[in-house]
């Protein structure tokens, strides 16, 4: 995140007007509890995973536990919490907190305070709930709380242009639209032209980062939640101020809602995908119920690389895609072909995601194929890191290539896909079939190893000999489902013997895993739990490619 440096040279760029006023307040769609406002009046602030108990201490003196607490203190949208509160007492210690800052940090700039992404954040907090800040305030408290609007606003037109972050481009690019629109440093046609700029500027972000399909570049789902949370707002702001809103703006919301909607399980959550990490339904429910219709999800994202199979009760997601540039794998997993499995109300085959708060080993080791429900050779990741196990370490070498084939039959939808990251090490090309029948009781899937020469297709296989290496193929369990090893038995068609697991739910489903290849329980981790990370268990499938080049195996929902 580019921050100011050399304020005595640079402070004339960030010079200005301050607005006068504040004309609307866009709504806040964050999830606000008014029980943390009396935590935060008795000096206890629960943020970013971590609780501090500052007592009588600002909390912007204290020292900050993890860079994450930090930033959720920073970036103010706890004033949500304050708000919904709707007491006096609320509001004068958001006020009293707000002018702890304006003292600490506000003078001049440069920080991590300062970091471009959480000065568009603060900016866009402000404007939120910048009128229940100034009810009951004295004179004195408004002008100093519109003169530091005024200096982010300024502060954010300068800083857009270096800022290299994507993510950060497009919170700018929100703050400085939704600030042109509720408070103006000017009036007529000088805050026309800044509305138009501020307009153009949004466009271009949004155009360029914003897929066809609605998914994000970064291909990370949560990223899709969290820009909707801010631009929604803001195309309500400008119906209220009888603006239309940007075209741009209304296709890029358009586009998000029904991926968004593409990528949530049965148990109203997000797929654990590049980055996703714990994150409460009602977050999502609050996104989808404040618009009309939202578009049903489709069956793939194209553009994004995910594949999405539904059948009854029964949602499958799965990573069928490559990072879009070098630049953006800081945060991506190496988990192609990975899937995940939902049905009912809960989820029963997932990826062991992130914990956003925890160590930085934790992040990374999710980042891993072997922390993904996929296959892994020689225990060894898909894409190679760049910076051995650094959290935000980006991928080296190649670029990796993934083809997909959908499959729509009268009886099952499903894909075939595969991915040659594994092609420069082990000349292997790795291929999942997977297909769902309509009523959504039925899983099968096959994966299959085979070499492939420099001149072949992916789908073409020219060798008849397959390099020995060992593969393992994991499937991660939720840990709220109950596993039991079966057993053996032997299938009458093809006279193999078939392992056999069962999954039980805690609302009396239960699903029963077989292949055609011995099962092996393992412990495992699931990073994305809302408590922090939780022990659970994975079933293995081991085998040599000198054995065999393939591996059949199926889940079947098990009725009474």
């Amino acid at each position: 995140m580019r921050q100011a440096a050399g304020w005595p040279l640079l402070s004339w760029r960030f010079s200005g007007r301050a607005p006068a006023h504040l004309l609307y307040a866009p709504f806040d769609m964050h999830l606000a509890d008014p029980k943390l406002a009396h935590e935060f009046y008795h000096g206890r602030f629960p943020l970013g995973g971590r609780i501090v108990q500052a007592g009588a201490t600002s909390p912007f003196l204290v020292e900050p536990p993890s860079r994450e607490w930090e930033e959720a203190l920073y970036d103010f949208s706890w004033l949500n919490h304050m708000t919904a509160a709707e007491t006096e007492l609320a509001a004068a210690h958001a006020r009293a907190l707000t002018l702890d800052w304006i003292e600490l940090e506000g003078r001049k700039p440069a920080g991590r305070a300062w970091a471009a992404a959480l000065a568009a954040r603060r900016l866009i907090a402000w404007l939120a709930h910048g009128e229940a800040l100034f009810a009951g305030a004295a004179p004195a408290f408004r002008k100093r709380f519109l003169k530091i609007i005024g200096l982010h606003i300024r502060y954010l037109r300068v800083t857009f242009a270096g800022e290299k972050d994507d993510i950060a481009r497009l919170y700018i690019a929100v703050a400085l639209a939704m600030a042109a629109l509720c408070a103006p440093a000017s009036a007529g046609k000088a805050a026309r032209k800044a509305q138009l700029k501020a307009h153009r500027r949004l466009e271009k972000e949004l155009a360029r980062q914003i897929l066809p399909d609605g998914g994000h570049i970064s291909r990370n789902p949560a990223i899709i939640l969290e820009l909707l949370i801010y631009l929604l707002p803001l195309q309500y702001a400008y119906t209220h101020c009888l603006q239309a809103p940007p075209p741009l703006l209304v296709v890029a919301i358009d586009r998000l809602l029904p991926a968004l909607r593409f990528f949530r399980h049965c148990d109203g959550t997000l797929a654990n995908f590049n980055g996703v990490g714990p994150i409460l339904a009602q977050r999502l429910d609050i996104v989808l119920n404040a618009v009309e219709t939202v578009g049903a999800p489709f069956s793939q994202a194209p553009h994004s690389g995910y594949q999405r199979l539904t059948g009854g009760d029964t949602v499958v997601l799965a990573d069928t895609g490559a990072p879009l540039a070098k630049r953006l794998t800081e945060t991506a997993n190496a988990g192609c072909l990975s899937f995940e499995m939902s049905s009912g109300r809960q989820r029963f085959i997932v990826n062991c995601g992130l914990d956003p708060y925890g160590p930085a080993e934790f992040r990374f080791f999710g980042r891993l194929t072997a922390a993904h429900s996929t296959a892994t050779i020689a225990d060894t990741s898909s894409c190679r890191f760049a910076r051995g196990d650094r959290p935000l370490s980006g991928f080296a070498g190649r670029r990796l290539h993934v083809r997909t084939a959908r499959i729509e039959e009268e009886d099952m939808q499903g894909f075939i896909a595969a991915h040659d990251g594994y092609k420069q090490a082990f000349s292997l090309i790795h291929e999942r079939a997977l297909t769902l029948s309509r009523n959504g009781n039925v899983l099968q899937g096959c994966d299959r190893f085979y070499e492939e020469p420099e001149r072949a297709g992916l789908w073409r296989r020219k060798s008849s000999h397959t390099p020995a290496v060992p593969v393992a193929v994991r499937f991660h369990v939720h840990p709220d489902i109950g596993i039991s090893h079966e057993g053996a038995v032997r299938d009458e068609a093809s006279g193999q013997e078939h392992d056999i697991i069962r999954l039980q739910g805690d609302y009396g489903e239960s699903w029963i895993f077989s292949a055609d290849c011995p099962v092996r329980l393992e412990d495992s981790i699931y990073f994305s739990g809302l408590g922090g990370p939780a022990k659970t268990q994975q079933y293995v499938l081991n085998f040599s490619t000198a054995e065999r080049d393939r591996v059949q195996w199926s889940f079947r929902r098990e009725t009474a």
